[in-house]
């Protein structure tokens, strides 16, 4: 009878993490940001999450509760039942255990896991978002280090932990999964016939490391066009320095630079002939104006400013010999 409290603890402490799932051991290198993914059960919707880092749970200190931003940021997502940690310039002394909880008032769910921060983490990925649309293709690179070299690499769900290893699965979504291993510290994951249903938390696995993947899947109409890729400049830069671009939706380098030159000509251009055309336009007005005047006689109807005054004179003609011409003499 001495060991019912007991098994009563264990039975509540296992409940309590079967509430709550995320990952085991996670790393990341210094100075960069990881998000982490804690997915709670359905009856926790309203409830409070928050992020706590502690070996014992009694003694952990919470880092931040649900909407806080900062060096932690938890954004609670109801209708997925998710909630994620976006950890931020981490640094070694970030390293340690953490725990993801939901506090409903006469409980608290929680899951621990840790956290490896290093300069030059064991293992890494490419791109820690990747999106395509239905019926496509997606690939994600997973790096390791030589240590791990022999370790086994999986690629894993992290809804229902279900994984795949090196070779080619189908997926219960009907698209399917295939995971090359080059041997050279790095593999890569191919999922082709993508479905919307694949949208969700993945993350790469090598050994007893991980590092999760967001994937989001969108439908035909709602494909990605130059504009989209435009808003995410971090995703085509991504794409760009691994030389992914033959199946982007991100423009190239030269065409948005080509883009941008001609929308600065169009816009400098534009007003510049406008005003010209206005300038050529009052200057051929102004010369039309002073043709006519210069065209125009005395103007004589106008009005004398002072009263007119008569002056009479006498006129003599006189003869002149030797056919001179005649002389005029106005005597006034």
């Amino acid at each position: 009878m001495a060991c019912s409290p007991i098994l009563f603890g264990v039975l509540l402490y296992t409940a309590g993490t079967l509430s709550m799932k995320t990952l085991d051991h996670v790393t990341v290198s210094e100075g960069g940001t990881i998000t982490i993914p804690c997915l709670y059960d359905s009856h926790y919707k309203l409830d409070t999450k928050y992020w706590c880092k502690g070996y014992f749970w009694h003694s952990c200190k919470i880092k931040a509760r649900a909407n806080d931003t900062g060096k932690w940021t938890v954004t609670d997502y109801p209708a997925n039942n998710i909630f994620t940690v976006q950890m931020n310039k981490l640094t070694s002394s970030d390293s340690g255990f953490y725990w993801c909880a939901v506090e409903t008032g006469t409980d608290t769910f929680k899951k621990y896991l840790y956290v490896t921060v290093k300069k030059a983490p064991d293992v890494s990925v490419v791109s820690s978002s990747v999106s395509g649309h239905e019926g496509g293709d997606i690939s994600v690179q997973c790096l390791y280090s030589s240590g791990y070299k022999n370790k086994p690499k999986q690629w894993c769900r992290f809804e229902d932990q279900s994984c795949y290893t090196v070779g080619r699965t189908n997926t219960s979504q009907n698209s399917s999964v295939q995971i090359r291993d080059d041997g050279t510290r790095n593999f890569t994951v191919l999922m082709t016939g993508l479905r919307l249903t694949d949208s969700g938390w993945y993350f790469c696995s090598v050994g007893d490391l991980q590092v999760p993947v967001q994937l989001h899947v969108w439908r035909d109409n709602e494909y990605k066009t130059e504009s989209d890729a435009r808003l995410s400049p971090s995703i085509c830069g991504k794409q760009r320095a691994r030389n992914d671009t033959e199946e982007s939706n991100c423009p190239s380098e030269d065409s948005s630079d080509q883009m941008d030159w001609t929308f600065l000509l169009l816009y400098t251009a534009v007003p510049l002939l406008l005003l010209l055309m206005l300038v050529l336009g009052i200057w051929r007005l102004i010369q039309k104006h002073n043709g006519a005047l210069s065209k125009r006689g005395p103007d004589v109807c106008s009005v004398a400013e002072r009263p007119m005054s008569i002056t009479y004179d006498t006129v003599v003609f006189k003869k002149t010999e030797d056919h001179e011409q005649n002389q005029v003499c106005i005597h006034l």
